[in-house]
């Protein structure tokens, strides 16, 4: 019943026009292949400016890689530790850094996504959420996103119901757009 009353939001399919790999692409296992293949689509669709993108879940760093053949300073916040969602659980920090560390415009900041939030001023072009796949993580972190980008993309909206049902929640208080790339886990957009 908590859902009685409120409006409908449409979850408009993105189906994007072109695909084209990025100048740059990282060998490492990750759940968002295919989803680096719409990353120019997607910046040329929504008009979204290149200069600064901000990235909640780095993992290995496939994802933010991929993000910074397109902006020129990407910032990756992660605590490189996993969440109950992942396989892996080991400190990861340093190899990330690592395998990263050939990259001039990507800056890595070992940290929880609550803490960043309370500290992070700025507006960034687009902000990626793939963070742990709660509803209340997805919607604060996200909410809070929303709020400082043109775009918020979120990884896993097709394979977690509720960062789909968070995704939901974040168009209706912002009033903005979702769109909803079923590919590769699934990739919500809200613009």
């Amino acid at each position: 019943m908590s859902g009685f009353g409120k409006p409908r939001i449409p979850v408009m399919p993105y189906v994007p026009n072109r695909r084209e790999a990025p100048a740059r692409v990282l060998e490492v296992p990750s759940g968002w292949k295919g989803i680096e293949n719409i990353l120019s689509d997607l910046i040329e669709r929504f008009h979204i400016s290149t200069g600064a993108c901000l990235e909640f879940g780095v993992e290995f760093g496939f994802s933010t890689v991929a993000l910074s053949s397109y902006f020129d300073h990407v910032v990756g916040v992660d605590t490189f530790q996993g969440d109950r969602h992942t396989i892996n659980h080991r400190n990861i920090y340093e190899e990330t850094l690592n395998r990263l560390s050939g990259y001039d415009n990507i800056q890595l900041v070992r940290s929880d996504y609550r803490t960043f939030i309370q500290n992070g001023q700025g507006s960034f072009g687009l902000i990626h959420v793939d963070i742990e796949h709660t509803f209340a993580d997805t919607f604060a972190c996200g909410l809070w996103s929303a709020g400082h980008s043109q775009c918020t993309i979120f990884h896993d909206t097709e394979s977690f119901s509720q960062v789909r049902q968070a995704v939901v929640e974040i168009a209706r208080v912002t009033g903005k757009k979702f769109f909803n790339f079923k590919e590769s886990n699934g990739l919500g957009i809200v613009v």
